[in-house]
């Protein structure tokens, strides 16, 4: 069941929601489609943060970056 809320947009948000509708969308449609969207993007940034803080902690593969970027270092052409 749908639930029916009521926002004040500032002019940018305004501004936003007029280019969404402009892709056909109704304003109901972009506003769901914008909210999911944000969400998502909270959960992915979440997992990111995670992999790298386990990436971080992970001895092993940090010397394995450093072996890297030695060899990468050895093998760049002078000057």
């Amino acid at each position: 069941m749908a639930r029916a809320i009521s926002v004040r947009l500032d002019e940018e948000t305004h501004r936003a929601l007029r280019r969404l509708e402009a892709t056909g969308m109704t304003r109901s449609q972009a506003i769901r489609a914008a909210v999911v969207a944000a969400a998502a993007r909270l959960t992915e940034n979440r997992a990111l943060a995670a992999e790298v803080a386990a990436l971080e902690a992970d001895e092993a593969d940090r010397r394995e970056m450093l072996a890297v970027a030695e060899l990468m270092e050895d093998l760049r052409a002078p000057g």
